[in-house]
């Protein structure tokens, strides 16, 4: 039984522009930029200021220790000195339900919560955060599981048994297509039932201005609510983009040649392979009990592979899956070059942020050669390179962008791009995806990425990045660490700004937990 399914894109979009009450006439009327806020702390003036990162965090407790709190901990003491949270995606696992909310979230972000004193009290769909907390989705608060598993799940103990590798979280919901996320995060405008009550709520929260129109107000401890589910904001000079990266992350078409059917062979191969792993894994996670301690260390490592044997058979799916041109969220894509191109026209910004899920370039090593990674740089790389030829000289010897920041990869990472021949030249990448969730490997095949390029000519590959930093699973058996992370960026004074990352690390050892210290770092 397949207990995972993911909507397709086009289905992501609609739902996602249903709840925001997408062009509605009300918002056209009023002349209200639905991608925009303003974040009005009374602070967004000054050019010195910091924010924390963290990314696939939402897991609840692992056999009597909590990882997403060891973290939550961590970032408390920068908590009055940073002015907000950037998350970068899978908010809640398995497959965001609403009813992990409380366990997953809530309880360990409390003291980021109005009323986190009894975050018993706190429902999932009416969360105010004192300090600005802004996510961006992640693939598993898409995610959902198929009524018959509901059903199952539900009535079924030994079935509940056999699958307890995956039952720890996925419950009895799914994320509904997102819905689940969207009541926690977005203004969900389509909840609001008549005409007279949405003028008001646009009225009342939708009365900031930018160069682009009206927008939603953010007040920290009153309404914190982001209007979509990628959106614009401008802090201490430095324009901020959020991006859904799961709607332009399909894989492309393999070719209709003999290659791309040599491919295909070799997928179904591979897909067939781990097919075999998952049951030789389940059988052996079926002899094991969770409530020897010992034990538990082994059932949990064997769920990390578990895990990982799932991303790589979504990924292979969707390449088996992939006979056309991939459905692209165009819509998306082309607001981002535009509202680079309006940020590099604007003479008060001195700087540029993208913050998604997805990573471009990883050496993790579950995502560093998937289609989705390569989908993803590809993407981009086209918008940076349409905004580049735009611009022209104005760019000079500056990157498109600053800084780029995602999760999905279950580590802390930077990497830095070399001459990629592209726009995406020499730009700075942190992955942000070891906050809670099972941290992942580096690859074996080492901290130099490359590409291989096909053109007229044949094929070439080159170097496109460096890792310089990796902080993620190592060791084996009683030698094992698992680092769990976030990163505080302070932004320094000046254009191009200077961005100041200091990581922070809680590391579980021999079943005791430990705090790393790592070197800052300037980019």
């Amino acid at each position: 039984m397949k207990l995972i399914s993911e909507p397709s894109i086009p289905v992501k979009i609609q739902k996602m522009r249903e709840r925001v009450r997408w062009l509605h006439p009300n918002i056209v009327q009023r002349g209200i930029d639905q991608t925009s806020m303003v974040i009005d702390d009374g602070k967004d003036d000054s050019s010195e200021f910091s924010f924390l990162v963290i990314g696939d965090s939402g897991t609840k407790s692992h056999y009597g220790y909590h990882p997403q709190r060891q973290v939550a901990e961590l970032m408390l003491p920068h908590k009055d000195e940073c002015n907000f949270v950037l998350h970068t995606g899978d908010v809640i696992y398995v497959v965001g339900s609403r009813e992990y909310y409380p366990a997953n979230f809530i309880e360990p972000y409390r003291e980021f919560l109005v009323g986190g004193e009894n975050p018993q009290n706190i429902a999932y769909d009416r969360m105010v955060f004192n300090l600005p907390f802004l996510p961006v989705l992640g693939n598993h608060d898409y995610y959902d599981v198929p009524l018959m598993y509901r059903l199952l799940t539900g009535s079924t103990l030994r079935l509940r048994r056999m699958l307890r590798y995956k039952d720890f979280e996925i419950g009895w919901h799914g994320s509904n297509q997102g819905d689940a996320y969207a009541r926690a995060f977005l203004d969900y405008l389509a909840a609001i039932a008549s005409p007279e009550e949405l003028k008001e709520h646009l009225d009342t929260h939708y009365t900031a201005k930018t160069d682009t129109g009206r927008c939603l107000r953010y007040e920290p401890g009153n309404f914190t609510r982001v209007p979509n589910r990628y959106y614009t904001f401008r802090y201490g000079g430095i324009d901020f983009f959020a991006l859904d990266s799961n709607t332009f992350n399909a894989p492309s078409p393999l070719p209709d040649t003999q290659a791309g059917e040599n491919s295909r062979r070799e997928l179904q191969k591979r897909r067939q392979q781990i097919d075999q792993e998952e049951v030789q894994i389940l059988t052996m996670s079926d002899r094991l009990n969770p409530d020897n301690p010992a034990e538990a260390e082994q059932l949990d490592e064997l769920s990390a592979k578990l895990d990982q044997i799932n991303e790589v058979k979504i990924d292979i799916e969707k390449q088996l899956a992939s006979h056309t041109a991939p459905t692209i969220d165009f819509e998306q894509l082309n607001w981002l070059r535009t509202r680079l191109i309006e940020s590099w026209n604007t003479s008060e910004v001195r700087g540029r942020v993208i913050y998604l899920h997805h990573p471009p370039y990883v050496t993790e090593a579950t995502k560093w050669n998937q289609a989705q990674t390569l989908a993803i740089r590809h993407r981009l790389r086209e918008v940076f390179n349409q905004v580049a030829e735009t611009l022209g000289s104005q760019i000079k010897d500056r990157s498109v962008v600053d800084l780029i920041l995602s999760g999905h990869a279950h580590c802390l990472e930077y990497l830095r791009t070399v001459d990629t021949g592209y726009a995406d030249s020499h730009l700075n990448y942190i992955i942000s995806g070891g906050s809670g969730r099972r941290p992942r490997r580096q690859r074996s095949e080492g901290t130099e990425l490359l590409e291989t390029f096909t053109d007229i000519s044949g094929s070439s590959t080159r170097k496109v990045a460096d890792s310089f930093l990796y902080v993620g699973r190592t060791g084996h058996g009683s030698q094992k660490r698992l680092p769990y992370s976030g990163v505080r960026i302070d932004v320094q004074d000046g254009s191009p700004p200077k961005f100041s990352v200091k990581p922070f690390v809680a590391e579980r050892f021999e079943q005791q937990w430990y705090t790393r210290q790592l070197k800052p770092f300037v980019i």
